[in-house]
């Protein structure tokens, strides 16, 4: 009985039993062309080479057929540099572990990037040489170097408790979690890293789920009676908790401390890490499940403050808590500062809460059309992306309902939830538009699609995208027109790692600016590449790039040093300006 329950806990959120059920819309209403929208022509943008490359995996939630919340949740996948060659390797996450095979196909996947000099791409399955065997119901995973090593470690989320994977270099792993005292034992839907007191070490933000195993399992019906999925509403969350990083060897949790435990509690799936206010600390948004999602406000001196409700980020503009699910930071309308979106029930919409700065947010969902486009699907996996290397951020995201399809039910389908994804164009004048139907066949292709992992994994300057999809095979999308641009790459470095919550901006040779945001965290229980990647329009880009460092030091880097077509490491320290 003890393997059967570690079976079937998994992370979920989950639309409610009452009106906040998935119900599919008979067809989702398109949005209005908007008036300066130019005509996209039809292209390929996203082919799936998941099999060609060598991913062999198909994620297994455990159907039992009880319909046990965490079954409807899928995993996540990362993006990571696991062997410091340069290039992103695979992890993707499972979440049953069949114990009755080897232990290095019964969990998690890792793959390493073969990549070649001449472009060529390709994958090996590397776990069981990486030591990398997962015993956990994995739900998500997040990536860094959390003890300054020079190598990026990996934080499984999972029902029960957390494992966290540290890396010896050579591709070798060695389960720490319970040594760190990181192995948090609640079902954890999202993870963040990130330096809160900036003293060179990274901290963890563990974003947990709900009060949930079978044996206090609730049944919940459709609207036809059927038997399905329950939401959030039917348990009580789970509390989130801050771990300080105490240099590279422990954690302790601070959350009773750092104010984080006063908070109301409520179910996460979504966390991200920024200075949202330009006072030089980093922030975190919190997307929570049907619940006020939280920002937390660093206040210094470790404290922190939910400021959600009056910057305006805390429910939608009818004062409604929405089921946040993905959600992902970035400068979509090129002012400077990051702008948020998340992502909910297909009967709700996505959300898109654009900064005023000060960290106040004003909600833009109606006016840039992302809320008509986006009502009628479920979302996860979600970020902001340039696809096409023109400058501005567009807007993908990865859907599947939560509540059974009639139609796909009609069909026999074992896993009635499927839907396609949403590919958004930004059109430079704070809108976006479809551009779904026209972008490639992939795109037609119903998947129950869930964790989405974003990075440019053949090195050619544009970003792909790594899709686990529930109880199916996994989407590898290689990007086929972003590379065809001028564009230049930047990877930060400080104590040896990533600096994530750095900020670069740079300036084209027009004269746009460019601010893009180093980070790991967004989307849906995934991680993704941390290096920064900038098109440059039809000119050579001037001045300096400009860092501000996570703790607020800004730093200038001349743009000779960068190298377009190619990514080029800045180490912090090293740049022509410093300043406090």
């Amino acid at each position: 009985m003890l393997r059967f329950f570690c079976l079937l806990c998994l992370p979920g959120f989950l639309t409610g039993c009452g009106p906040s059920a998935d119900a599919p819309p008979s067809a989702p209403a398109a949005p209005a062309a908007p008036a300066a929208a130019t005509a996209v022509a039809p292209q390929t943008v996203f082919v799936d080479r998941a099999a060609e490359l060598g991913i062999a995996f198909r994620h297994d939630p455990g159907l039992s057929g009880h319909l046990y919340m965490p079954e409807i949740l899928g995993a996540g996948a990362a993006l990571f540099d696991a062997d410091g060659d340069g290039d992103l390797d695979l992890l993707l996450v499972q979440s049953q572990v069949d114990e009755s095979v080897a232990a290095s196909a019964g969990g998690s996947r890792l793959y390493r990037n073969q990549l070649t000099e001449t472009g060529a791409l390709s994958f090996a399955d590397v776990t069981l040489e990486s030591g990398l065997h997962t015993r956990c119901y994995g739900t998500g995973v997040t990536a860094a170097d959390f003890d300054n090593d020079g190598d990026v470690d990996l934080y499984l989320t999972c029902w029960g408790a957390n494992e966290l994977w540290r890396n010896e270099g050579g591709l070798r792993f060695v389960e720490a979690a319970a040594d760190t005292g990181s192995a948090d034992p609640a079902w954890t839907g999202t993870a963040a890293f990130f330096d809160y007191d900036r003293d060179g070490w990274l901290d963890l933000y563990v974003g947990n789920y709900l009060e949930y195993s079978p044996a206090i399992h609730k049944d919940c019906h459709a609207a036809s009676g059927q038997l399905d999925y329950c939401g959030p509403l039917t348990h009580q969350p789970a509390p989130d908790r801050l771990l300080h990083n105490e240099g590279g060897q422990r954690f302790v949790d601070v959350s009773g401390a750092s104010g984080i435990a006063s908070g109301m509690h409520a179910p996460a799936l979504g966390v991200v890490a920024a200075d949202f206010n330009g006072d030089g600390r980093l922030d975190l948004y919190v997307a929570n499940d049907a619940y006020p999602n939280h920002l937390w406000m660093d206040q210094g001196k470790g404290q922190f403050a939910d400021e959600a409700l009056l910057a305006g980020a805390a429910v939608n503009v009818d004062g409604q808590p929405e089921a946040s699910m993905g959600v992902d930071a970035g400068d979509y309308d090129g002012d400077g500062d990051d702008d948020l979106i998340m992502v909910h029930l297909a009967e709700e919409k996505a959300t898109l809460y654009a900064a005023a700065g000060a960290g106040v947010f004003e909600d833009r969902s109606l006016p840039s059309g992302l809320g008509q486009i986006s009502r009628g699907y479920t979302g996860f996996g979600a970020a902001w992306i340039d696809y096409d290397n023109d400058g501005w951020l567009d807007f993908m995201v990865v859907n599947g309902r939560v509540r059974m399809d009639p139609a796909q039910t009609a069909r026999a389908a074992d896993f009635p939830y499927a839907q396609h994804m949403l590919l958004l164009r930004n059109q430079g004048d704070g809108r976006l538009s479809d551009v779904t139907a026209v972008s490639g066949p992939v795109f037609a292709e119903e998947r129950v699609s869930r964790g989405a992992a974003f990075g440019d994994l053949d090195n050619d300057g544009d970003l792909d995208v790594v899709v686990n999809n529930a109880n199916d095979r996994p989407f590898v999308l290689i990007n086929q027109i972003g590379q065809d641009r001028p564009w230049l790459g930047v990877r930060l470095l400080e104590h040896g790692r990533d600096a994530q919550g750095a900020r670069a901006t740079l300036t084209r040779g027009d004269g746009r600016q460019l601010a893009r945001r180093v980070r790991v965290d967004g989307s849906y229980a995934s991680a993704n590449d941390p290096r920064l990647q900038f098109a440059l329009g039809a000119g050579k880009p001037v001045g300096t790039l400009d860092v501000i460092w996570a703790d607020g030091t800004r730093e200038a880097f001349a743009v000779e040093r960068l190298l377009p077509g190619s990514y080029t490491e800045l180490v912090r320290g090293s740049g022509e300006q410093n300043t406090p």
